[in-house]
């Protein structure tokens, strides 16, 4: 076993039984005020903003009029602001959509990328190195916490805790929770349990091609009983259809594949990879839109060099 071997095992095992710590600070964040800022949301993303209450938040999309993802992004509800954090990839468009639509509504937009760090700890010991063990088990309840001086929103996550601060609190805040027990792991590790648990990612596996049931991200990220939404129809007339084209599904490698590799049944190419990774539990595995002429339990070839590999269900195991 190679030493790459034996450090991603090791840090695999703290994800799994301890407290791994990722410095997310890179994700793009902004904050909305005023007293119309969730129900300008409401008619902008795909989710019920308008159902939370302060302490809860939500996973949404923004889409195109066609109902295609513009991105994705966690909406919080924080009682005097309403904090939104996005892939960096995507974070643009969710700032030029809220300076486009907004005008007329009393809502306020503040950048907070750089103004704010963002911590992540993984794991089943998350929440009591962090020492918010009263927070919500749902996923996105959030709360004001401190730790020794330092304080911070701890934000559930479906893998642990999120750790929100002001940016030149991030050092004291990192040096406080690896002092309570979180294990510096790398965003390999991350990813290769975010690939595991069928999490897909925008910029990777969800672009502004994809729609969100045939990402998987209806029972997540969509209310079919709010009011209307940009893309509402097509996302309402897939779901009572219920055949999308493509479908969020999981590979199983014979070896590794890369990320852009297409996917091959009888001589047609049927899906493209997206996230990939090679998992200490599972092997190789990655995550693909796959058309539904592929169901689950087809084999494919991946890639130039015909890499062998069975679709199956999410998430792995």
């Amino acid at each position: 076993m190679t030493s790459v071997d034996t450090i991603a095992r090791s840090e695999y095992r703290t994800l799994a039984q301890r407290c791994g710590l990722l410095d997310r600070s890179e994700r793009g964040k902004l904050a909305l005020t005023g007293t119309q800022a969730k129900a300008f949301l409401q008619g902008q993303v795909s989710n019920d903003v308008e159902a939370l209450q302060p302490g809860q938040g939500c996973y949404a999309a923004f889409l195109t009029p066609k109902g295609k993802m513009l991105g994705d992004l966690r909406i919080l509800d924080a009682g005097d602001e309403v904090l939104l954090d996005t892939e960096r990839v995507a974070l643009q468009g969710l700032f030029n959509m809220i300076r486009r639509f907004s005008i007329g509504y009393d809502v306020h937009l503040h950048k907070r990328t750089l103004e704010r760090g963002l911590l992540s700890l993984v794991g089943p010991e998350s929440a009591a190195v962090a020492g918010v063990g009263v927070l919500g088990d749902a996923e996105h309840s959030h709360a004001p916490a401190t730790i020794g001086a330092v304080e911070f929103r701890a934000i559930r996550t479906d893998l642990g805790v999120d750790l929100l601060c002001d940016v030149g609190d991030t050092a004291a805040l990192l040096s406080a929770v690896q002092q309570a027990g979180a294990v510096p792991v790398s965003p390999e590790a991350v990813e290769c349990l975010r690939v595991e648990h069928g999490r897909p990612r925008y910029g990777i596996d969800l672009d502004d091609s994809v729609i969100p049931q045939e990402a998987g991200l209806n029972e997540r990220a969509v209310s079919f009983t709010k009011g209307c939404y940009v893309g509402q129809e097509t996302v309402a007339r897939l779901y009572h259809r219920g055949k999308p084209n493509r479908h969020l599904r999981g590979l199983a490698c014979v070896r590794a594949v890369a990320t852009g590799d297409e996917l091959h049944s009888e001589g047609r190419v049927v899906g493209r990879v997206g996230s990939a990774t090679v998992s200490p539990r599972f092997g190789a595995i990655a995550l693909a839109l796959v058309r539904r002429e592929a169901p689950v339990g087809t084999t494919v070839t991946v890639g130039e060099d015909e890499v062998g590999a069975t679709i199956v269900e999410l998430p792995f195991g």
